[in-house]
């Protein structure tokens, strides 16, 4: 999984983690009273925190609670493997409504639940056909353009700057302008482009296979008022090639050099100073300050929406949501089933449980409980967090939860890798994406 998928699944996975991994599954267990809990953790990077988390709870309750990571990319392979076993996890990771159809029949109806009722936007949880909920996150993220303020102050100082401020560029033609001026005069702004480059190397192409595609997506499905399709049409594709357009030509790099062009590379140059803006998430923020060489300062990371040409993107605002959600094992005993809700909702409504979630997990939590102070500090969670109460603007939410295979996406990525290395028109990009997508849809039938 990518380090995007990384750090949303960080918040995310980790709430599929809560799904069915925490609580065992024996009949053993609903013998004490108690029962316990059993975590299948996907997010490696999470098992320290969740490792404490549970040690904590454990001495505080009595209750049993087991941490087992999924090696990195392996959650899924790992929950088979568990979930047919005595012991199983009693909360695990869903991956969205395409992975719900897999895992329907072991995830529990959370829909009356204390956890359920908390969140504060009840289309962040996963549902059935049914309207029950199955599944919950655990984090919300949001992506958008990070841009570089002091490098944008210093354009807008210059003589004939297209734009005197940021709230000047709110839509696609406007930031067109700005940064097609910004590369024209790169060399007076100390960088080598207005983005740091696109990077299209295999396995690296998902912010824009994925992140970048799920904006057209998301106002297709708005269009059609439907949350999933056998036959996307990417109605809204000539808007996603203004915006892949535009990355590929104000960049740092030459288009053909992109196929080459890794998600480290990208933020390297963005941390370094090189670039003004960088399509990401507010997990990157870790990929930025880490940077040997960064000059970002913390002050002056910012974030604005990816604008694509589309009519009223004015009100546009950042794309927030989750991909990965928890359910809790259906099939586990009853003692396990509560002691795994205990455990959940002691996490995420009580005091103790709040201040490991902000400051050992590092997640936005989607749910009442937690207020503008229980956010993690960093800038860009900041905004993300902002942005979720931010009335004046529309949430792009993701719809790529539905995407019908990794297949797919892989499909349309190599298809923008031999567009950008002008091997491929536009028409054919266009194509793959509508054929794949019929076609990974059908074999799920």
């Amino acid at each position: 999984m990518s380090t995007r998928t990384r750090k949303v699944c960080a918040a995310l996975v980790a709430g599929a983690f809560a799904l069915t991994g925490l609580a065992a599954c024996s009949s053993d267990s609903a013998d004490d009273g108690k029962g316990s809990v059993y975590y299948l953790n996907g997010k490696p990077e999470q098992d320290a925190a969740f490792q404490k988390i549970a040690k904590e709870y454990t001495q505080k309750t009595g209750v049993p609670v087991k941490i087992v990571t999924a090696a990195s990319n392996t959650n899924e392979q790992t929950l088979k493997s568990e979930i047919s076993k005595k012991d199983a996890p009693t909360m695990f990771g869903i991956n969205g409504p395409m992975g719900l159809k897999t895992w329907q029949k072991y995830a529990a109806d959370l829909t009356d639940t204390k956890w359920a009722k908390s969140i504060k936007d009840d289309n962040l949880a996963l549902k059935g056909e049914d309207g029950k909920v199955y599944g919950l996150p655990l984090a919300v993220e949001g992506y958008g353009l990070i841009y570089n303020q002091d490098i944008f102050d210093k354009y807008f100082a210059m003589d004939g700057a297209k734009a005197k401020n940021m709230e000047e560029i709110n839509n696609f033609q406007k930031l067109k302008e700005v940064a097609d001026d910004m590369q024209a005069k790169k060399a007076d702004l100390g960088i080598d482009g207005a983005f740091a480059s696109t990077s299209l190397a295999t396995g690296e192409d998902w912010r824009w296979q994925t992140h970048l595609s799920n904006i057209p997506m998301f106002y297709e499905y708005k269009d059609e008022d439907i949350t999933d399709t056998d036959n996307a049409k990417f109605k809204y594709n000539d808007e996603y090639k203004n915006i892949f357009d535009l990355y590929l030509k104000d960049s740092t790099v030459e288009p053909a050099l992109t196929p080459n062009k890794t998600v480290t590379d990208s933020m390297s140059e963005f941390a370094q100073g090189k670039a003004a803006m960088v399509q990401n998430g507010n997990w990157a923020w870790s990929q930025i300050k880490d940077v040997s060489g960064n000059v970002v300062k913390e002050d002056k990371i910012k974030f604005m929406p990816i604008y694509t040409g589309h009519e009223g993107e004015e009100k546009q605002g950042l794309a927030i949501g989750t991909e990965s959600f928890t359910a809790i094992n259906a099939k586990a005993s009853k003692a396990d089933q509560k002691a795994t809700q205990d455990f959940i909702e002691w996490l995420f409504t009580t005091d103790e449980g709040k201040k490991h979630v902000v400051e050992d997990l590092g997640f936005i939590a989607p749910y009442k409980d937690f207020t503008d102070k229980d956010i993690p500090t960093d800038p860009l969670a900041q905004q993300v967090a902002q942005s979720m109460n931010d009335t004046d603007k529309e949430t792009i939410t993701w719809v790529f939860t539905t995407y019908p295979s990794q297949q797919f996406k892989n499909d349309f990525g190599a298809a923008l890798q031999q567009y950008a290395s002008g091997n491929e028109k536009w028409d054919q990009v266009v194509k793959t994406f509508t054929d794949s997508w019929a076609n990974e849809k059908s074999m799920l039938k």
